[in-house]
């Protein structure tokens, strides 16, 4: 038996800082390159490579997250919940390949050739401007954790959080990074007058998108080879079938988190009979009953009959109550499938 809970949310979890990620990044990304215009430094470069990655990604993620809410059919009973990881992955790869793979490039080249490069005060206000732009859209990022996350620690957060605002902070968190180790390479270039510096924060900032890139890589691939939930949430959910005295015991128990806000829940149950006879007869209906169809075997054969139309309107009923406990408990367990053994 499964039945399905719609959940109404006027905001899309995790759109507002992808979408005002994205608006920074563009703008910045822009700035970046006509800095590296100006000056030819390989730092600058990393970073307008950086920043339009980003931009690039942000688009990805804007597209997944709207996605997720395209609703149920008959092909996609589920809903389309894992569009937003397939998307986030692709971003995932484009920052390691684009960002990174670019970045790193730029660097040893920088390295090997030793370009030169002209110092340009505009540089240094371009990456402040940038700077400022990343930590406002970072501190969104931060914001609209702790918004659904208000008790947990920010080790716990990691784990469970929106691998879509998770993207968004590794991103921008690791661009305030960039932008930090590019003004430090361009101002140590000037003062020693060697591209070495230069080349080195180029290569380090592609080596840090890297390492994030993988890490975002590895999460959103639990969630698309059908990640069990939250154990915290599997430990709620048996607590509640296990605490009924109609439920003799769980033979089977399976999960799947099919989006960062819906839950698919799936368990073989072996009811108490007895339990359910009491609950059946807690009104006295079977006495009264009994005192009609004593002295009669057709109306005997007519009370079988009606009561085995009851026992499966009983146990349907006892379902329903017992996801009603579940979704009060796990509100994210959109789609509850219980069979009876």
């Amino acid at each position: 038996m499964i039945s399905s809970a719609t959940t109404e949310d006027s905001k899309i979890s995790g759109l507002l800082p992808v979408i005002a990620a994205f608006f920074g990044n563009a703008t910045v990304c822009v700035a970046k390159f006509l800095g590296f215009a100006l000056t030819g430094s390989g730092a600058m470069f990393s970073e307008a490579v950086h920043s339009f990655a980003d931009t690039a990604n942000q688009s990805l993620l804007i597209i997944g997250v709207k996605k997720t809410k395209k609703q149920p059919n008959h092909l996609f009973p589920y809903g389309y919940g894992r569009e937003r990881f397939i998307w986030a992955l692709i971003s995932a790869c484009g920052i390691f390949f684009i960002g990174a793979g670019v970045t790193i490039y730029h660097g040893v080249e920088a390295l090997i050739n030793k370009p030169e490069i002209q110092f340009n005060v505009w540089n240094l206000y371009i990456l402040l401007a940038a700077f400022i732009i990343e930590s406002f859209t970072l501190w969104l990022a931060f914001k609209d954790v702790r918004r659904h996350f208000p008790e947990d620690t920010w080790k716990t957060i990691f784990r469970k959080a929106d691998p879509t605002t998770l993207a968004v902070i590794y991103e921008d968190g690791l661009a305030v990074i960039g932008v930090a180790l590019a003004g430090f390479s361009i101002i140590l270039s000037q003062v020693t007058g060697q591209i070495f510096w230069d080349a080195i924060g180029s290569i380090a900032i592609g080596t840090s998108l890297g390492i994030a890139a993988i890490i975002l890589i590895a999460k959103n691939r639990n969630y698309l080879i059908t990640k069990c939930i939250p154990v915290e949430a599997e430990e709620m959910v048996l607590a509640v079938l296990n605490s009924d005295p109609a439920i003799e015991k769980v033979l089977d128990f399976k999960s799947a988190v099919l989006d960062v806000d819906k839950y698919l829940i799936k368990c073989d149950i072996e009811f108490n009979a007895s339990a359910l006879m009491k609950e059946f007869n807690k009104h006295h209906f079977l006495e009264n009953e009994y005192e009609e169809v004593k002295e009669s075997y057709e109306n005997f054969l007519k009370f079988s009959v009606d009561y085995m139309d009851r026992v499966p309107r009983l146990v349907g009923q006892k379902i329903d109550d017992l996801e009603k406990k579940i979704r009060a408990q796990v509100p994210e367990a959109v789609f509850i499938d219980m069979e009876i053994n």
